[in-house]
């Protein structure tokens, strides 16, 4: 009932890990940036603002999508369920912000996405470790670069409008069900 309910949109900032439960496939966890970027008209340049950082949970199929796809310094757009964990460390109150993704996709104005939609049957039959064996190759370009990274840090690119230069992640959508 009364969720807080946002979208932020940023770049992962560490590497997407997945965390196992005993009955089965856990939550895909991986640490966002949305960073502030403004134009300073006094001395003409793009300045960096205010930052928020957050660790972002995926669950059951957004998990095994977000896994397969993303990677450190992508850019992405994450709509969820914002949420603050308090607790104690060394004698001292602490809290954690966490954000409980409903969908997770890439940012089209920074890079561009190709949909591959598996066969369902291939998705129930075979575990995620094995989608990348079951048909779904990851591609490389002429320079190296697997299409699942459209960083700009990776391509070589630092200016904000460069970012948008046209870029190819592989984006793996599942049915619903």
């Amino acid at each position: 009932m009364n969720e807080t309910l946002v979208t932020l949109v940023g770049n992962v900032i560490s590497e997407v890990s997945r965390r196992r439960v005993t009955e089965g496939e856990g939550p895909v966890y991986f640490r966002m940036a949305s960073n502030e970027r403004r134009f300073d008209r006094e001395s003409g340049n793009w300045v960096d603002g205010d930052r928020f950082f957050v660790t972002v949970t995926c669950w059951r199929r957004l998990a095994d999508g977000v896994q397969l796809s993303l990677e450190k310094g992508d850019p992405v757009i994450v709509k969820g369920r914002l949420y603050t964990s308090s607790f104690e460390a060394e004698g001292k109150p602490r809290s954690v912000t966490s954000l409980e993704a409903y969908a997770v996709g890439p940012d089209l104005s920074r890079c561009s996405a190709r949909p591959n939609r598996p066969r369902r049957e291939a998705l129930e039959d075979v575990a995620a470790e094995d989608v990348a064996l079951a048909g779904i190759p990851e591609q490389r370009s002429a320079t190296g670069q697997s299409e699942g990274s459209c960083s700009p840090e990776a391509e070589g690119l630092t200016d904000p409008q460069a970012a948008t230069a046209e870029r190819e992640l592989k984006v793996v959508t599942t049915a619903a069900n």
